[in-house]
C-alpha cells in the first residue's frame, strides 16, 4: 500500500466554515417602537459627539455652554444686587435675544449632522432595512433635533427661573410660578420648532453637510436682513415680517409672556404670527417628505 501524501493545509488567510446553524433571539422584542427609540438615542449621541473622538465635541458642547452663559451671568447679578433694584435685568422673553446666535448655530450644526450624514454614508439604507420606514425615520430624527434644541431653548430660562425663585426674585405665589413655567416651556417649544423645522428642511435638500450648514447659517439671518430692509426702508407691508425666520419665534415669545417687544401688535396681530408659525412648520414638513418620499436609498 502506497502512503497518500497529506492534504495541503489551507492558507492562513483563507476563511473556513467550521459550523453552521440557526440561533434564536432571546432578547426583548421591542418592535418598531424600540427601533425608533434606538434611532433617537443614537442620533443624540451622534450630534453631541458622545462616544467619538474629541474633535466631534469641539463645536456642539461649546455652543450649549454659550447658551447658558447669559443665564449664569444673570443669576450672579441677581445675587449681588440688592433685592428690589433689579428692574434692569432682562425678562424671560427678552432672554432669547441674548442667545439667538447660539440657537441658530446649534440648529445649523445638528440638523445637517443627523440627516446629511446618513445619506452620504449609506446609513439611511441600514436604518430602512430595520423595522423603520421613512415616516418613522424622519419622526425619530425630528424628535432628536427637538430634544437637542430644547437643551439650549428651555434649559437656560428654566435655570434662571429656579435661581430667581431661590433668591426671592421669582414670580409671586405658586400659581404665578406655574404660569411663568408654562410660558417658558411654550416659548422654548416655539423657538426650537421653527429653527429645527427650517434646519431639517434645508438639510433634506442635500447630502453635503457643509453645504447644508452654510445654507442654514445664511438663510436664517438673511431672512431678517431682507425683511427689515423691505419693511423698514422700502415701505413694504408689515406682513412681510412673517418671512423673518430669525425673529418670528421671538415675536411669538413676547406675545406668550404678554410683554411688549418685537413687532407692534397693530402692524402684526398675534393671530398672524401663529399663522406664519404653523405655515413654516407645514411647509418644512411637506418639503422634507417630498425629498424623502422617492429618495433612492444606497445600501
Amino acid at each position: 500500500m502506497i502512503d497518500q501524501p497529506p492534504a495541503p493545509s489551507a492558507p492562513k488567510d483563507q476563511a473556513r466554515i467550521y459550523d453552521s446553524g440557526f440561533r434564536r433571539y432571546h432578547g426583548d422584542r421591542t418592535g418598531v417602537g424600540g427601533a425608533v427609540r434606538s434611532l433617537i438615542k443614537h442620533s443624540l449621541r451622534q450630534a453631541l459627539g458622545l462616544g467619538r473622538s474629541a474633535r466631534y465635541k469641539l463645536v456642539p458642547l461649546p455652543i450649549i455652554f454659550m447658551a447658558f452663559v447669559p443665564a449664569i451671568g444673570l443669576i450672579a447679578m441677581a445675587a449681588l444686587i440688592p433685592i428690589g433694584t433689579q428692574d434692569f435685568l432682562p425678562t424671560y422673553a427678552e432672554y432669547y435675544a441674548l442667545v439667538v446666535a447660539a440657537l441658530y448655530l446649534f440648529a445649523g450644526l445638528i440638523c445637517p449632522e443627523l440627516l446629511c450624514t446618513d445619506q452620504r454614508t449609506g446609513m439611511l439604507g441600514v436604518y430602512l432595512a430595520s423595522p423603520l420606514d421613512r415616516p418613522r425615520y424622519l419622526m425619530g430624527k425630528a424628535v432628536s433635533v427637538m430634544l437637542l434644541l430644547l437643551v439650549v431653548t428651555l434649559g437656560p430660562p428654566l435655570l434662571t427661573l429656579i435661581a430667581f425663585t431661590l433668591q426671592n426674585e421669582g414670580p409671586d405665589g405658586f400659581g404665578q410660578w406655574i404660569t411663568v413655567f408654562g410660558q417658558i416651556v411654550a416659548s422654548s417649544a416655539v423657538v426650537g420648532a421653527i429653527y429645527g423645522a427650517v434646519g431639517l428642511a434645508i438639510s433634506a435638500s442635500t447630502d453635503r453637510r457643509v453645504v447644508a450648514t452654510a445654507t442654514i447659517l445664511s438663510v436664517i439671518p438673511g431672512s431678517a436682513i431682507v425683511t427689515d430692509i423691505l419693511v423698514n426702508d422700502g415701505g413694504m407691508p408689515a406682513a412681510l415680517r412673517l418671512a423673518n425666520v430669525m425673529f418670528l419665534p421671538r415675536a411669538i415669545v413676547h406675545r406668550i409672556h404678554g410683554e411688549r417687544g418685537g413687532w407692534p401688535v397693530s402692524e402684526n396681530p398675534t393671530w398672524t404670527l401663529w399663522l406664519a408659525f404653523f405655515g413654516w412648520l407645514t411647509l418644512s414638513v411637506v418639503w422634507i417628505w417630498y425629498r424623502y418620499r422617492d429618495l433612492v436609498v444606497r445600501r
